[in-house]
């Protein structure tokens, strides 16, 4: 692979970081049930990935179906984790991801797991911990407990794209949307946006859904599946920034200590990756 083309993979890492922040702000813009939500956001990606992909990147191989249910997973705990927890926990504790990466892509991908990874992951781990030390209401420890679902079906997702890398990962996406369409179809029929849901689910579909995986899915196939997880990293930053911003959600102080434990641990691994490629390059 040329520079170029992983210089490329990485700005549309970048790009689809910045789409995705975006989903907790809106998220918990709209009005609907979580189900509803998650439903209808997908049912407005799918065209997005049908558009840029066609119905040829759909090719049913096992590897793509279950990526295909691990997407549905991620984006369903991760909408109903947001509605009932903040936004920031929510990500935050949904980027507990690497830790199932790295345990996982030896054994999966044949990608080498080194001593930096393992410290990184007890630090996420140390972090996760803080977010449950803040007083709760049962229904946040309901959403931060979806939250670390998600993170799980997050991190299976990047994995089963991976080993798509010579194949098709943008089919498991396009699955994934028709399989969470159909799943909260009675969530869908029952509910009527209304004009500002409409606007705010667009926003959800097109963009920080559909668009940023069209971009996720063409990276992934020249990122190692620890790059795809850890690069992405700008999302749990810049998603408590905005509801703070535009709906004034505030974190915990252990959830705060415990988002800026995971952030430094995985920047941490990042830097000593980089080095040793450096180094040996």
């Amino acid at each position: 692979m040329t520079d170029d083309k992983r210089a490329q993979a990485i700005l549309l890492l970048v790009a689809t970081a910045v789409l995705w922040s975006l989903g907790g702000v809106l998220i918990k813009w709209i009005s609907l049930p979580p189900l509803a939500v998650a439903g209808l956001r997908s049912a407005i990606a799918l065209p997005v990935l049908l558009l840029f992909f066609r119905r040829q990147a759909v090719n049913f191989s096992a590897v793509q179906l279950i990526g295909g249910v691990c997407y549905a997973a991620t984006v369903i705990f991760f909408v109903y984790a947001t509605k009932l927890t903040t936004a920031g926990n929510a990500i935050l504790l949904q980027y507990t991801a690497p830790v199932y990466v790295a345990l996982f892509s030896g054994w999966l991908l044949n990608e080498k797991i080194r001593w930096f990874d393992w410290t990184a992951i007890a630090a996420v781990l140390c972090g996760m911990a803080m977010f449950f030390m803040d007083q709760l209401s049962s229904g946040e420890m309901t959403g931060n407990i979806l939250a670390v679902i998600s993170g799980f079906a997050f991190a299976s997702l990047v994995l089963f794209l991976r080993k798509q890398k010579d194949a098709s990962p943008a089919g498991s996406a396009i699955l994934g949307n028709a399989l969470t369409s159909l799943i909260c179809l009675p969530w869908m029929v029952e509910s009527a946006p209304g004009e500002t849901d409409l606007i705010v689910l667009a926003l959800l579909g097109v963009f920080q859904l559909g668009l940023s995986y069209v971009f996720y899915t063409l990276a992934i196939k020249r990122v190692t599946a620890m790059e795809g997880i850890l690069i992405p990293m700008l999302e749990p930053i810049l998603n408590p920034f905005w509801t703070f911003l535009f709906l004034g959600e505030r974190l915990g102080l252990w959830a705060l200590l415990g988002g800026f434990l995971v952030i430094l641990s995985i920047l941490f691994r990042s830097v000593m990756a980089s080095l040793r490629t450096h180094s040996s390059g």
